[in-house]
Protein backbone atom coordinates (compact mmCIF):
# COMPACT_ATOMS: atom_id res chain seq x y z
CA UNK A 1 0.00 0.00 0.00
CA UNK A 2 1.40 3.29 -0.88
CA UNK A 3 0.22 7.09 0.08
CA UNK A 4 -0.79 8.90 -3.18
CA UNK A 5 -1.40 13.10 -3.59
CA UNK A 6 -4.54 12.81 -5.05
CA UNK A 7 -2.95 14.01 -8.38
CA UNK A 8 -0.84 11.38 -8.82
CA UNK A 9 -3.41 8.76 -8.20
CA UNK A 10 -4.12 6.94 -11.33
CA UNK A 11 -8.02 5.50 -12.87
CA UNK A 12 -8.12 1.94 -11.95
CA UNK A 13 -5.79 2.14 -8.90
CA UNK A 14 -7.26 0.82 -5.84
CA UNK A 15 -8.52 2.37 -2.82
CA UNK A 16 -6.32 1.05 0.31
CA UNK A 17 -8.21 2.85 3.16
CA UNK A 18 -11.61 4.10 3.78
CA UNK A 19 -13.01 7.86 3.30
CA UNK A 20 -15.24 8.82 5.99
CA UNK A 21 -17.57 10.79 6.32
CA UNK A 22 -18.36 13.17 9.39
CA UNK A 23 -20.15 10.81 11.23
CA UNK A 24 -18.29 7.60 10.66
CA UNK A 25 -20.23 6.43 7.31
CA UNK A 26 -17.50 4.87 4.82
CA UNK A 27 -18.52 7.24 1.78
CA UNK A 28 -15.78 5.85 -0.36
CA UNK A 29 -14.67 2.07 0.86
CA UNK A 30 -11.17 0.45 0.56
CA UNK A 31 -10.54 -1.56 -2.50
CA UNK A 32 -12.47 0.42 -4.77
CA UNK A 33 -11.20 1.06 -8.28
CA UNK A 34 -10.31 4.91 -8.39
CA UNK A 35 -12.96 6.08 -11.73
CA UNK A 36 -12.27 9.76 -13.22
CA UNK A 37 -15.53 10.45 -11.20
CA UNK A 38 -14.35 9.29 -8.18
CA UNK A 39 -11.00 10.80 -8.29
CA UNK A 40 -12.34 14.03 -8.27
CA UNK A 41 -14.90 13.70 -5.68
CA UNK A 42 -11.83 12.88 -3.32
CA UNK A 43 -10.84 16.72 -4.45
CA UNK A 44 -14.00 18.39 -4.27
CA UNK A 45 -14.21 16.60 -0.23
CA UNK A 46 -10.90 17.94 0.50
CA UNK A 47 -8.49 14.83 -0.10
CA UNK A 48 -5.31 15.94 -0.66
CA UNK A 49 -3.68 12.32 0.01
CA UNK A 50 -4.70 8.48 -0.29
CA UNK A 51 -3.81 5.40 0.00
CA UNK A 52 -3.67 3.08 -2.64
CA UNK A 53 -3.00 -0.58 -3.15
CA UNK A 54 0.36 -1.79 -4.52
CA UNK A 55 1.48 -5.74 -5.05
CA UNK A 56 5.20 -4.28 -4.25
CA UNK A 57 4.62 -2.65 -1.35
CA UNK A 58 1.74 -5.11 -0.12
CA UNK A 59 3.74 -5.50 3.16
CA UNK A 60 2.90 -2.18 4.32
CA UNK A 61 -0.26 -3.51 6.15
CA UNK A 62 -1.88 -0.64 8.02
CA UNK A 63 -5.57 -1.36 7.96
CA UNK A 64 -7.16 -2.99 11.33
CA UNK A 65 -11.37 -3.85 10.82
CA UNK A 66 -11.40 -3.61 14.56
CA UNK A 67 -9.91 -0.37 14.65
CA UNK A 68 -12.02 1.10 11.88
CA UNK A 69 -15.45 -0.33 13.67
CA UNK A 70 -14.40 1.49 17.13
CA UNK A 71 -13.14 4.70 14.94
CA UNK A 72 -16.62 4.76 13.08
CA UNK A 73 -18.44 4.49 16.93
CA UNK A 74 -16.70 6.94 18.24
CA UNK A 75 -16.83 9.87 14.88
CA UNK A 76 -20.76 9.36 15.19
CA UNK A 77 -20.09 10.29 19.12
CA UNK A 78 -18.71 13.06 18.64
CA UNK A 79 -20.66 14.27 16.10
CA UNK A 80 -23.61 13.94 18.15
CA UNK A 81 -21.96 16.00 20.54
CA UNK A 82 -21.24 18.59 18.49
CA UNK A 83 -24.76 18.89 17.31
CA UNK A 84 -26.64 18.43 20.32
CA UNK A 85 -28.32 15.36 19.18
CA UNK A 86 -26.83 13.77 22.34
CA UNK A 87 -25.40 14.56 25.81
CA UNK A 88 -22.17 14.32 27.76
CA UNK A 89 -24.20 14.32 30.68
CA UNK A 90 -26.73 11.22 31.16
CA UNK A 91 -27.61 7.91 28.95
CA UNK A 92 -26.28 9.31 26.12
CA UNK A 93 -22.81 10.41 27.95
CA UNK A 94 -22.46 6.72 29.45
CA UNK A 95 -22.65 5.44 25.82
CA UNK A 96 -20.20 7.93 24.07
CA UNK A 97 -17.63 7.02 26.85
CA UNK A 98 -18.07 3.71 26.22
CA UNK A 99 -17.66 4.07 22.54
CA UNK A 100 -14.42 5.98 23.97
CA UNK A 101 -13.04 3.75 26.20
CA UNK A 102 -13.38 0.88 23.84
CA UNK A 103 -11.38 2.58 21.16
CA UNK A 104 -8.50 3.63 23.82
CA UNK A 105 -8.63 0.35 25.32
CA UNK A 106 -7.92 -1.47 21.82
CA UNK A 107 -5.15 1.14 21.34
CA UNK A 108 -3.17 0.33 23.75
CA UNK A 109 -3.76 -3.53 23.49
CA UNK A 110 -2.12 -3.28 19.78
CA UNK A 111 0.54 -0.62 20.63
CA UNK A 112 0.99 -0.17 16.90
CA UNK A 113 0.94 3.58 16.07
CA UNK A 114 1.53 2.88 12.22
CA UNK A 115 -1.77 1.30 12.23
CA UNK A 116 -3.83 4.10 14.57
CA UNK A 117 -2.98 7.12 12.89
CA UNK A 118 -2.88 8.47 8.90
CA UNK A 119 -6.74 8.39 8.23
CA UNK A 120 -8.15 10.33 5.36
CA UNK A 121 -9.13 13.60 6.49
CA UNK A 122 -12.10 15.05 4.23
CA UNK A 123 -13.24 18.64 4.70
CA UNK A 124 -16.43 17.56 6.45
CA UNK A 125 -14.46 14.96 8.88
CA UNK A 126 -11.60 16.74 9.71
CA UNK A 127 -12.61 17.90 13.29
CA UNK A 128 -13.62 14.25 14.35
CA UNK A 129 -10.40 12.87 12.98
CA UNK A 130 -8.53 15.36 14.22
CA UNK A 131 -9.95 14.60 17.83
CA UNK A 132 -9.43 11.34 17.68
CA UNK A 133 -5.86 11.57 16.50
CA UNK A 134 -5.16 13.78 19.13
CA UNK A 135 -6.49 11.15 21.70
CA UNK A 136 -4.55 8.46 20.22
CA UNK A 137 -1.24 10.94 19.77
CA UNK A 138 -1.99 11.87 23.74
CA UNK A 139 -2.11 7.84 24.34
CA UNK A 140 1.06 6.47 22.83
CA UNK A 141 2.87 9.74 24.01
CA UNK A 142 1.11 8.76 27.59
CA UNK A 143 2.77 5.14 27.37
CA UNK A 144 5.87 6.34 26.07
CA UNK A 145 6.41 8.18 29.74
CA UNK A 146 5.54 5.48 31.46
CA UNK A 147 2.42 5.93 32.84
CA UNK A 148 0.00 4.09 34.52
CA UNK A 149 -2.88 2.36 32.01
CA UNK A 150 -5.78 4.11 33.96
CA UNK A 151 -4.03 7.82 33.29
CA UNK A 152 -3.33 6.51 30.03
CA UNK A 153 -7.36 6.27 29.36
CA UNK A 154 -7.98 9.11 31.32
CA UNK A 155 -5.31 11.37 28.75
CA UNK A 156 -6.87 9.58 25.72
CA UNK A 157 -10.26 11.17 27.32
CA UNK A 158 -8.70 14.32 27.47
CA UNK A 159 -7.52 14.33 23.99
CA UNK A 160 -10.57 12.79 22.10
CA UNK A 161 -12.63 15.88 23.89
CA UNK A 162 -10.20 18.57 24.04
CA UNK A 163 -11.98 20.73 21.35
CA UNK A 164 -15.65 20.16 23.08
CA UNK A 165 -15.94 23.85 23.83
CA UNK A 166 -15.79 24.65 20.46
CA UNK A 167 -19.95 23.63 20.57
CA UNK A 168 -20.22 27.25 22.34
CA UNK A 169 -18.27 29.36 19.45
CA UNK A 170 -20.64 30.58 16.78
CA UNK A 171 -20.09 28.40 13.38
CA UNK A 172 -18.99 31.43 11.83
CA UNK A 173 -15.89 31.64 13.53
CA UNK A 174 -15.21 27.93 13.22
CA UNK A 175 -15.96 27.60 9.75
CA UNK A 176 -14.32 31.42 8.78
CA UNK A 177 -12.12 30.43 5.13
CA UNK A 178 -9.78 32.77 6.48
CA UNK A 179 -7.24 34.51 9.24
CA UNK A 180 -9.97 35.03 12.54
CA UNK A 181 -10.11 38.55 13.53
CA UNK A 182 -8.75 39.82 16.97
CA UNK A 183 -12.36 40.07 17.93
CA UNK A 184 -12.78 36.19 16.64
CA UNK A 185 -9.98 35.06 17.98
CA UNK A 186 -11.00 36.14 21.65
CA UNK A 187 -14.11 34.46 20.96
CA UNK A 188 -12.48 31.53 20.15
CA UNK A 189 -10.18 31.26 23.07
CA UNK A 190 -12.88 30.58 25.86
CA UNK A 191 -13.48 27.33 23.91
CA UNK A 192 -11.65 25.38 26.63
CA UNK A 193 -13.47 27.13 29.54
CA UNK A 194 -16.71 26.16 27.75
CA UNK A 195 -14.96 22.65 27.41
CA UNK A 196 -14.84 22.59 31.60
CA UNK A 197 -18.09 23.75 31.68
CA UNK A 198 -19.75 21.14 29.48
CA UNK A 199 -17.38 18.55 30.55
CA UNK A 200 -17.94 19.39 34.67
CA UNK A 201 -21.63 18.12 34.31
CA UNK A 202 -20.23 14.37 33.94
CA UNK A 203 -19.15 12.86 37.29
CA UNK A 204 -17.59 9.86 35.01
CA UNK A 205 -15.26 12.19 33.13
CA UNK A 206 -12.16 12.07 35.37
CA UNK A 207 -10.95 15.64 36.84
CA UNK A 208 -7.32 15.64 35.05
CA UNK A 209 -9.44 15.09 31.62
CA UNK A 210 -11.22 18.02 32.21
CA UNK A 211 -8.05 19.94 33.60
CA UNK A 212 -6.21 19.00 30.69
CA UNK A 213 -9.17 20.02 28.24
CA UNK A 214 -8.99 23.33 30.00
CA UNK A 215 -4.88 24.11 29.60
CA UNK A 216 -4.16 22.38 26.39
CA UNK A 217 -3.74 25.47 24.71
CA UNK A 218 -1.61 26.88 27.49
CA UNK A 219 1.89 27.16 26.57
CA UNK A 220 5.22 27.18 29.34
CA UNK A 221 6.21 30.56 28.35
CA UNK A 222 2.69 31.85 29.41
CA UNK A 223 1.66 32.96 25.74
CA UNK A 224 -0.96 30.79 25.77
CA UNK A 225 -5.02 30.86 27.14
CA UNK A 226 -6.86 31.11 28.34
CA UNK A 227 -5.01 31.98 31.30
CA UNK A 228 -1.51 32.40 30.70
CA UNK A 229 -0.25 30.23 32.87
CA UNK A 230 3.79 29.20 32.87
CA UNK A 231 5.66 25.97 33.82
CA UNK A 232 4.52 23.60 35.86
CA UNK A 233 1.36 25.42 36.93
CA UNK A 234 0.25 23.48 33.73
CA UNK A 235 -1.01 19.93 34.12
CA UNK A 236 0.64 17.23 32.67
CA UNK A 237 -2.11 16.10 30.83
CA UNK A 238 -2.42 20.08 29.47
CA UNK A 239 1.11 19.96 27.97
CA UNK A 240 1.15 16.38 26.83
CA UNK A 241 -2.24 17.06 24.80
CA UNK A 242 -1.40 21.09 23.99
CA UNK A 243 1.90 19.07 21.27
CA UNK A 244 -0.17 16.84 20.23
CA UNK A 245 -3.13 18.62 19.36
CA UNK A 246 -0.78 21.05 17.76
CA UNK A 247 1.13 18.25 16.19
CA UNK A 248 -2.55 17.16 14.10
CA UNK A 249 -4.18 20.32 13.62
CA UNK A 250 -0.67 21.75 11.12
CA UNK A 251 -0.46 18.59 9.44
CA UNK A 252 -3.70 18.41 8.05
CA UNK A 253 -5.23 20.23 5.05
CA UNK A 254 -7.40 23.24 5.79
CA UNK A 255 -9.44 25.29 3.36
CA UNK A 256 -7.70 28.79 4.73
CA UNK A 257 -3.76 26.77 4.29
CA UNK A 258 -1.89 24.30 3.40
CA UNK A 259 -0.53 21.91 5.23
CA UNK A 260 2.94 21.35 6.95
CA UNK A 261 5.39 19.01 5.46
CA UNK A 262 5.62 16.38 8.06
CA UNK A 263 9.28 17.86 8.54
CA UNK A 264 7.81 20.86 8.75
CA UNK A 265 5.43 20.47 11.91
CA UNK A 266 8.52 18.23 13.42
CA UNK A 267 10.46 21.12 13.29
CA UNK A 268 7.63 23.49 15.03
CA UNK A 269 7.12 20.81 18.05
CA UNK A 270 10.81 20.84 18.24
CA UNK A 271 11.71 24.29 17.70
CA UNK A 272 9.03 25.30 20.90
CA UNK A 273 10.75 22.58 23.21
CA UNK A 274 11.48 24.80 26.11
CA UNK A 275 9.66 28.15 24.94
CA UNK A 276 5.91 26.45 24.40
CA UNK A 277 6.29 22.87 24.79
CA UNK A 278 8.32 20.86 27.94
CA UNK A 279 11.36 20.27 27.08
CA UNK A 280 11.07 16.20 27.92
CA UNK A 281 7.52 15.77 26.49
CA UNK A 282 9.20 17.13 23.39
CA UNK A 283 12.29 14.79 23.75
CA UNK A 284 9.89 11.41 24.10
CA UNK A 285 7.57 13.06 21.07
CA UNK A 286 10.69 12.39 19.43
CA UNK A 287 11.22 9.10 20.15
CA UNK A 288 7.67 8.29 20.16
CA UNK A 289 6.79 9.40 16.52
CA UNK A 290 8.35 9.08 13.39
CA UNK A 291 8.24 11.70 10.49
CA UNK A 292 7.16 10.30 7.55
CA UNK A 293 4.23 7.65 7.75
CA UNK A 294 4.48 4.02 5.79
CA UNK A 295 3.38 3.93 2.17
CA UNK A 296 4.42 8.01 1.49
CA UNK A 297 6.77 8.90 -1.76
CA UNK A 298 9.87 10.95 -0.68
CA UNK A 299 12.47 12.20 -2.76
CA UNK A 300 16.11 12.19 -1.44
CA UNK A 301 18.82 14.71 -1.76
CA UNK A 302 20.45 12.53 -4.74
CA UNK A 303 17.29 12.83 -6.47
CA UNK A 304 15.98 9.07 -5.31
CA UNK A 305 12.50 8.47 -4.70
CA UNK A 306 11.22 5.92 -2.79
CA UNK A 307 8.20 4.38 -0.48
CA UNK A 308 8.67 4.70 3.62
CA UNK A 309 8.41 0.65 4.48
CA UNK A 310 9.16 0.71 7.70
CA UNK A 311 10.63 3.23 10.85
CA UNK A 312 13.98 3.16 12.97
CA UNK A 313 13.26 3.49 16.20
CA UNK A 314 14.72 6.49 17.87
CA UNK A 315 15.95 8.01 14.40
CA UNK A 316 12.13 9.70 13.19
CA UNK A 317 13.44 11.40 9.97
CA UNK A 318 15.54 8.26 9.32
CA UNK A 319 13.21 5.41 7.68
CA UNK A 320 13.88 2.53 5.63
CA UNK A 321 12.59 3.09 2.10
CA UNK A 322 11.89 1.03 -1.26
CA UNK A 323 12.72 2.31 -4.72
CA UNK A 324 10.09 1.52 -7.24
CA UNK A 325 11.33 3.10 -10.43
CA UNK A 326 13.90 5.24 -11.97
CA UNK A 327 13.91 8.63 -10.65
CA UNK A 328 14.63 9.90 -14.20
CA UNK A 329 13.00 8.18 -16.20
CA UNK A 330 9.68 7.21 -13.99
CA UNK A 331 10.18 3.88 -15.45
CA UNK A 332 9.64 0.74 -13.07
CA UNK A 333 13.02 -0.71 -12.09
CA UNK A 334 13.50 -3.92 -9.71
CA UNK A 335 12.59 -2.44 -6.07
CA UNK A 336 15.03 -2.13 -4.08
CA UNK A 337 15.68 -0.42 -0.37
CA UNK A 338 17.48 2.00 1.12
CA UNK A 339 18.13 2.46 4.77
CA UNK A 340 18.65 5.78 5.78
CA UNK A 341 20.27 5.10 8.85
CA UNK A 342 23.18 3.42 7.20
CA UNK A 343 23.33 5.59 4.06
CA UNK A 344 24.28 9.25 6.16
CA UNK A 345 25.21 11.30 3.36
CA UNK A 346 21.62 10.96 2.22
CA UNK A 347 18.61 12.97 3.93
CA UNK A 348 14.87 13.05 2.73
CA UNK A 349 14.19 16.60 0.70
CA UNK A 350 10.28 16.31 0.47
CA UNK A 351 7.54 14.37 0.18
CA UNK A 352 6.00 13.73 -3.48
Amino acid sequence: MRLEHICRVNESDILGKHVYGDDGRILLKAGMSLSSAYIKRLEELGVYYVYVEDERLEDIDIVDEKLIVLKQATMKSLKNISRGIGSIVGSCGDEYLENMDQLLNYIMEIEDVNKCLNDVKTHDNYTFLHSINTGIMSVFLGMSLGMKKWAVRELGICGMLHDVGKIKVPAGIINKNGKLSDEEFEVMKKHPIYGVEILSKNYKIPASAIEGVEQHHEKINGKGYPYGLQGDEISRFGKIVGICDVYDAVTSDRSYRKRFEPNQAYELILSGSGSQFDEKLVRTFKETFSVYPLGCCVKLSNGVEGYVISQNKGFPDRPIIRVLYDHETRKPVRFYEINLLEKINLIIQCVI
